[in-house]
């Protein structure tokens, strides 16, 4: 591609989305009413597309209060991927500096498990690990073994607020707990069978899958969850994440 062509589609992007109507060479271009028309169009697409992907962050301030967000984000972010499921990947981000957010502390964090339970359902596909093949292991063994979490399995912990209850009910669109406790939480989300499944994470199964997503053996991994919380039964977290087919067999 050559540099004038090149540099007459990113100023024709930038005109597209608003932020470049001050760019001469485009200006009879841009100022056209055809070109305001394709550009509105173009626009509504993304906030739709952000709509979709986000459905819990919509649910929980409203329609108009995510438009008028989303159409800050889209002016600045378009989208760089043919798909557009991938479009609104750094929206979470967005969120927790946008200053009208400033007032809901948590709700990057639900914009957070909105993208993972997309990422999780666009994973490419791998077999889950079956507890029996652990159980098979001689102690040596299965000390060094190292567990690689699943392409589909996707976790967080939340240490200042309940994210994970906020969301998964504004999910499911059923009632919040009139008593909800503003405490910290944990998120795990994986693909199971073709569903996308999440369930609540507490802290010492997060440190578990964050060790062994850094490829430490199970030994060192067990040794630091045990270590973020010693009365608990790591044994127990373990079996925890296997039935949720939160490991890979591969």
């Amino acid at each position: 591609m050559s540099a004038p062509l090149k540099q007459f589609q990113d100023d024709f992007i930038l005109a597209l989305y608003g932020a470049g109507d001050a760019i001469p060479q485009l200006a009879s271009l841009s100022g056209q009413p055809g070109f305001a028309i394709y550009r509105n169009t173009v626009i509504k697409g993304c906030i739709d597309t952000l709509a979709a992907n986000f459905p819990t962050v919509q649910r929980l301030v409203g329609e108009q209060w995510f438009r008028s967000a989303a159409l800050v984000y889209v002016r600045t972010t378009p989208p760089s991927a043919v798909s557009m499921m991938e479009y609104g990947e750094d929206f979470p981000q967005f969120l927790a500096q946008f200053p009208p957010a400033a007032e809901l502390p948590y709700l990057a964090g639900v914009a957070r498990l909105d993208r993972f339970w997309i990422e999780a359902h666009i994973a490419a596909d791998d077999t889950r690990l079956d507890a029996a093949v652990l159980g098979a292991l001689a102690p040596q063994v299965l000390a060094q073994t190292v567990l690689r979490p699943r392409a589909s399995t996707y976790w967080q912990w939340f240490a200042q607020y309940p994210a994970y209850t906020i969301w998964s009910v504004n999910r499911a669109q059923t009632e919040m707990p009139g008593d909800l406790a503003w405490v910290a939480e944990g998120a795990l989300l994986t693909r199971r069978d073709g569903v996308v499944c999440w369930q609540p994470l507490d802290f010492p199964a997060c440190v578990l899958l964050d060790a062994c997503a850094a490829g430490l053996t199970l030994e060192n991994a067990a040794s630091q969850a045990a270590a973020a919380a010693p009365a608990q039964d790591i044994a127990q977290t373990l079996a925890l994440l296997l039935t949720a087919g939160a490991f890979s067999a591969t």
